[in-house]
Formats: C-alpha cells, sequence, structure tokens
C-alpha cells in the first residue's frame, strides 16, 4: 500500500510540475508575443554583477565606474544574449534608458538594441517622498509605443514599483495604464538567458 501511494504521489508531483513550467513556458510566450507587438515595456534588471545582493561598495562614485560593481564575463554574455533574443523575436525598440550605474548603462549598452539614454528615474529611491519612483510610475504609465519601451534598473528600483523581485539579466513585460488606476499589468516573464 504505502509504495502504491508512494507512486501516486510522485506521478502527481510530476503532473503538477509538468502543469508549472507549460504554465512558465505561457508566461514566457505571451510576454515576447506583447514585446513583438509593441506598446509594452521591457523592465530589466541589469545582469551578472558579483557580489550580486548587496549595494555598492564603500566610495561609491556616480561618475567613476572603478568604485562600482561592475558586470562580470557572464553579466557581459546575458546583456548579448538578452539583446539577441530581442532582434530573434522581432522586437522593435523605440527608447531604451538605462540607470546612469555603470552596470546598468553596460547591460542597455550591450544588448546592442537602440542608442541608450541614461534616467536618474531608474536609480533606487530613497527619498521621501519617493520622487525618482513617481517620476518611473509617469514614465511606465504613460508610454504608448508604437514599439517597446526598454528600461534597465536595479533591483531596488524593481521591487517598489511592482512589489516583485527580479533575477539579474531577467525581464518583466509590462502593459502601460493597468485595469483600476494601476501603473501597469505585469504581462509575462522572461528568465535570466543562460
Amino acid at each position: 500500500m504505502g509504495s502504491r501511494l508512494e507512486r501516486v504521489a510522485s506521478v502527481g508531483l510530476a503532473l503538477l510540475l509538468l502543469a508549472a513550467s507549460g504554465a512558465a513556458a505561457d508566461d514566457i510566450e505571451q510576454a515576447w508575443a506583447a514585446l513583438v507587438a509593441g506598446g509594452h515595456v521591457a523592465l530589466i534588471r541589469h545582469a551578472n554583477a558579483p557580489p550580486g545582493s548587496g549595494g555598492d561598495p564603500p566610495g561609491f562614485k556616480m561618475d567613476d565606474c572603478t568604485t562600482q560593481r561592475n558586470l562580470d564575463e557572464l553579466g557581459r554574455q546575458q546583456a548579448q544574449k538578452l539583446g539577441a533574443a530581442f532582434r530573434e523575436h522581432g522586437v522593435r525598440v523605440d527608447r531604451i534608458l538605462a540607470s546612469p550605474v555603470c552596470r546598468c548603462v553596460d547591460t542597455a549598452e550591450l544588448m546592442a538594441v537602440g542608442p541608450v539614454e541614461r534616467s536618474v528615474a531608474l536609480l533606487p529611491d530613497r527619498t521621501q517622498p519617493p520622487v525618482r519612483l513617481l517620476e518611473l510610475k509617469v514614465l511606465v504609465a504613460g508610454w504608448r509605443g508604437p514599439g517597446t519601451l526598454v528600461l534597465v534598473t536595479h533591483g531596488f528600483t524593481i521591487s517598489p514599483l511592482l512589489r516583485t523581485y527580479l533575477e539579474q539579466a531577467e525581464t518583466v513585460v509590462l502593459k502601460p495604464g493597468g485595469g483600476s488606476g494601476a501603473v501597469a499589468e505585469i504581462v509575462g516573464r522572461i528568465p535570466t538567458p543562460h
């Protein structure tokens, strides 16, 4: 009896995992389809920059990349692969903005999907009231295309905006001006390229 119950449980678990991976694949397909259709926002956390979970080292200077956490070789490869995926899917990028921090600018430039503009609205916002976060919300909510708006930023910028966490080089696709006064609806997520 015990082994039969274990087999049923393992089959049930396998079906659950299969359904979850199918849902994840649908989520990814919906995200790419939205980007191809235009009028959406691709919000990207910068590519791999060790140590990955903290801020910048002491002595950080905005205008000196040597004082910052920067992309490593993996991060540079992730950014290039992400840009290649945008091109392979035929995503029209009308505008690409990056936080002025070097790892974000480098991610955006290595994607090679268009000229990169720097925006302080994409810096983490620790001000009260959160002025940069409000500016970012207006930027996202107001995008209409016709192509895609790409924003390369930080985990500490994305979390207060969407109340979600992204891995480095992960993308969340947003439909601006979601229902009930929301800034945007999450259409889907595109995982970190490998």
